[in-house]
């Protein structure tokens, strides 16, 4: 096979290790893939291979097109004219062949294409430069690692082919002064498209576009031309159209085997989604699936929670007592807000304390502890995970100071010195008082409106109704339609934040790539941290802690509006709906976003053009851009809700099992988005999560404490054990008489005016006969010489409360320790392989070193001495 170069002319220059390329061939510049330049004459275009535009390759069918550039030549745009001629000009230099589409070629008619070809020089070079690892040995090191019992496993693999799409090597850093020491078979295939690609986007970020003698070197990069619009989009090809049902390529069988919602139950090819995508999308579905299967075993306790809370349904005696019309009908509670909220009697709450019990109970107790240990599991299983892939994936000697810690071109044109930005600051504490702000908000909402609710729904007919109508009540309706406002609001505030954080970011002139994305990633950490979360915190540590005493009430910052109270079930039941409507929002929508809003316009036009007509750049062209915080934003998702199922999991059971079910979408979402919606991301290196690993760690921290508060002081699990054990009147271990223990009595004649519910706003059984009212709250009763304080009783339940966070931290901590310190990160037996293969690299390495000293020695005999001589310290 006679492999050529076929350059076509553009500026009818032909420079160095190509030529600048455009529409029609150049008859003055023909070169063989590895020889000198071959005449014109001598080549009989009509013999060469005609290939269709749905192609990966140039013209000629035999160079791989790498990367293409595209751009749309403005009417005004000379200075960008220019800056491509020279930019181009100056890729031609260091050895890249480009081929340029015409915009008559095109299917809109206006944009052009250039299509760039690594050749083996320049990938060589490079790859020895960025010391990338390539194969020189099959690995003959025996692995052991089958597991017992594999054959429960086999509905759930995928082919070997699919999972293993290459043998294993050993592999060293690239050395062209050593090329016949790598498995070199081919040239041409040696260096995978992920590779070759990466190579080139290495050099495109390099690349100047203004002459060398207009002296302003900060001028490079295709980054900086993307954003002045000097070229519309650069991007690498996908290898295959999806249309090609019988291609047996990389993208096809990702889609088949990944990318399709009916693969759900079966294992990631993650080997596969390495070679095409690159290790750091590797590392992120890596990270997803392995958080998935953890969140299985989670799902599980936590149903058994849910399902015990359900079946002692029956043994839950407050409950009985409250609804029991001798107790809870007999028991007359206090106005819940001044003026139009009127008496009530206890029974009308019978099914919110009903409905508590699902999710406070004993179980809560014991699943608070569970998660607690759960954590420490999969970020310590997480840990041994992340290192058998990168020895798996040769990152083991990975640094990403060599790799990723590249000086950004923004840093390099703006940054002339260093000073603290006070501008950062301002804008991060502005927004972080935006977020209380509205918080506020809402809460001030849910004092307001609980006063009308409770004054319009008192002779509503929704009373009547006989499935949902005794579960809507004034507190039920206050609490979902604040939730769905707290909703609405964060998904407002979310789009601000993101913009706010890239801004402040950007204004910060981070020095790398790898420094501006953990910047980014705190500061938006942080803003959906406080947007997501404090709604939850407020309900579970705020509301009903603060609202006083019939008579001396406590008012929201001075206020008119009365601090919310919690009903004899709790203020658990409410965290749960608030958590359920926030976490279960969030998670709808946003894969209503990925899922039912992709690109329509790229895939209308994609099915409506045959690939005879559409060529293979114009399909990737109208694809969506997979940017470079592409990866950013699936994270922060799934760490948020990370956040919902380990913060609050207390209060919510199920929290695991939706998170379970949506992660199982999320992975086919994601991964369909990757293969059919957008374009080839440039593959990068990266050997963990980064920055988000430390951010679940200090949440799994954080989890411990916010669950032992919620047992603590939110459930009302530690007050029914001090009642049990020590102030049942009877001394048995039962609940019998704990509801009327609970509430204290107020005398209703010392109710100030400005509380005293209006005439009209009280029911009609409510007469001059009742004297007073119960709350809850552990308090003396009127006449008392120490009236409206709190008892004895109350102080106790608060020294059990402390004591028992204190106890769960110190026994969860200690457990989190002694598990953490069991499980080494890194497993014994790739630690040995690991060892075993340097050891071995280092041998063949020296071997081959010997053998061309020997070969030397028998063709040059002098040589060998000399050298040896030379070498001699």
């Amino acid at each position: 096979m006679l492999p050529l170069i076929i350059s076509v002319l553009d500026s009818g220059v032909c420079c160095g290790g190509g030529c600048v390329s455009a529409l029609f061939f150049d008859p003055r510049c023909l070169q063989s893939l590895d020889g000198p330049a071959v005449p014109y004459a001598s080549i009989d275009l009509l013999k060469l291979p005609q290939h269709s535009k749905d192609s990966v390759f140039f013209r000629d069918g035999l160079r791989r097109i790498d990367f293409v550039l595209s751009y749309v030549d403005d009417k005004d745009g000379e200075r960008k004219q220019e800056r491509r001629k020279v930019y181009e000009a100056n890729l031609v230099k260091v050895g890249l062949e480009l081929e340029t589409e015409d915009k008559i070629e095109s299917e809109d008619g206006k944009t052009y294409f250039v299509k760039i070809h690594a050749p083996w020089e320049v990938l060589a070079t490079y790859a020895d430069v960025l010391k990338i690892k390539v194969p020189f040995k099959v690995n003959d090191i025996p692995d052991n690692s089958e597991m017992p019992m594999n054959w429960l496993s086999t509905p759930f693999r995928l082919p070997e082919h699919i999972m293993q799409p290459e043998p294993d090597y050993f592999t060293a850093p690239f050395d062209k002064s050593k090329a016949d020491f790598f498995l070199i078979d081919n040239k041409d295939t040696f260096f995978p498209p992920s590779t070759r690609n990466r190579i080139v986007f290495y050099i495109l970020s390099r690349c100047s576009y203004i002459r060398e003698d207009c002296g302003d070197r900060d001028k490079k990069g295709i980054k900086r031309l993307l954003n002045n619009g000097t070229y519309t989009a650069a991007f690498p090809l996908h290898d295959v159209s999806l249309s090609w049902s019988t291609s047996p390529l990389e993208r096809y069988n990702l889609y088949k085997h990944w990318a399709r919602f009916f693969c759900f139950f079966k294992e990631q090819p993650l080997n596969l989604i390495r070679k095409y995508y690159g290790e750091k999308i590797g590392i992120y579905f890596a990270w997803l699936g392995f958080y998935t299967e953890m969140l299985l075993f989670a799902a599980v306790v936590g149903t058994i929670c849910f399902v015990y809370g359900f079946l002692t349904y029956d043994d839950n005696q407050w409950s009985k007592e409250i609804c029991s019309e001798e107790i809870g009908g007999s028991i007359v509670m206090c106005p819940l807000c001044d003026k139009k909220c009127g008496y009530w009697k206890l029974n009308t709450t019978c099914n919110s304390s009903w409905q508590s019990h699902l999710f406070d109970n004993v179980a809560t107790v014991f699943f608070a502890i569970f998660m607690g240990i759960w954590v420490t599991l999969f970020l310590e299983f997480w840990k041994r995970r992340q290192a058998r892939l990168e020895y798996e994936w040769d990152l083991v000697d990975f640094e990403e100071e060599q790799q990723q810690l590249q000086l950004r071109p923004e840093y390099e044109t703006k940054c002339t010195n260093r000073k603290l930005n006070r501008i950062t600051q301002v804008f991060v504490s502005g927004s972080i008082s935006l977020i209380i702000a509205c918080i506020i908000g809402v809460i001030a909402y849910r004092l307001a409106v609980y006063a009308a609710f409770a004054s319009i729904m008192k002779d509503n007919p929704t009373t009547q109704l006989e499935v949902v109508g005794p579960y809507i009540t004034p507190q039920l309706a206050t609490s979902v339609t604040a939730s769905c406002i707290n909703f609405i609001i964060i998904m407002i505030l979310n789009l601000m934040y993101e913009r706010v954080a890239v801004w402040i970011t950007d204004m910060e002139i981070p020095k790398t790539h790898l420094e501006y994305e953990n910047k980014l990633t705190v500061k938006m950490f942080l803003f959906q941290f406080v947007n997501y979360y404090s709604s939850c915190f407020y309900v579970a540590f705020f509301k009903g802690k603060f609202v006083g005493y019939p008579g001396n009430y406590a008012y929201m910052f001075g206020s008119k509006l009365r601090n919310e109270e919690c009903d004899p079930g709790g203020c658990l039941i409410e965290l749960t709906t608030q958590l359920v409507i926030v976490m279960t929002g969030k998670q709808v929508w946003g894969n209503i976003q990925e899922a039912l809003l992709p690109n329509w316009w790229g895939s209308r036009r994609a099915r409506s053009h045959p690939e005879s007509l559409y060529s293979r750049w114009e399909q990737d062209h109208d694809l969506q851009a997979f940017g470079q915080l592409g990866l950013f934003y699936e994270y922060l998702e799934m760490v948020i809700q990370f956040g919902f199922i380990t913060l609050f999991v207390a209060s919510f059971p199920l929290a695991p099992l939706l998170a379970l079910i949506n992660n199982i979408i999320e992975v086919r979402v994601d991964s369909w988005k990757l293969t059919t919606q957008f374009r080839r991301p440039v593959a990068a290196k990266a050997h963990s999560i980064g920055a988000w690993e430390e951010i679940l760690n200090g949440m799994a921290v954080l989890s411990v404490v916010t669950n032992a508060f919620i047992v603590a002081f939110t459930s009302d699990m530690i007050p029914r054990l001090v009642y049990m054990y020590a102030y049942q009147p009877q001394g048995e271990m039962n609940m019998e008489g704990y509801i009327n223990n609970s509430l204290s009595v107020f005398n209703i004649s010392e109710i100030p005016a400005e509380n005293r519910p209006d005439d009209e706003e009280n029911p009609s059984w409510f007469n001059s006969s009742i004297t007073s009212c119960r709350y809850r709250d552990y308090r003396y009763p009127s006449g008392h010489e120490r009236q409206y304080s709190h008892t004895m009783q109350f102080w106790h339940i608060l020294a059990a409360k402390l004591a028992f966070i204190i106890i769960m931290e110190h026994v969860v901590f200690l457990v989190k320790f002694f598990v953490a310190w069991m499980i080494p990160d890194v497993p014994s037996d790739v630690r040995a392989r690991v060892k075993r293969e340097r050891y071995l690299v280092q041998e063949y390495l020296h071997n081959y070193e010997v053998e061309n000293l020997l070969f030397l020695g028998n063709v040059f005999p002098l040589f060998v001495p000399c050298m040896v001589k030379f070498n001699t310290p």
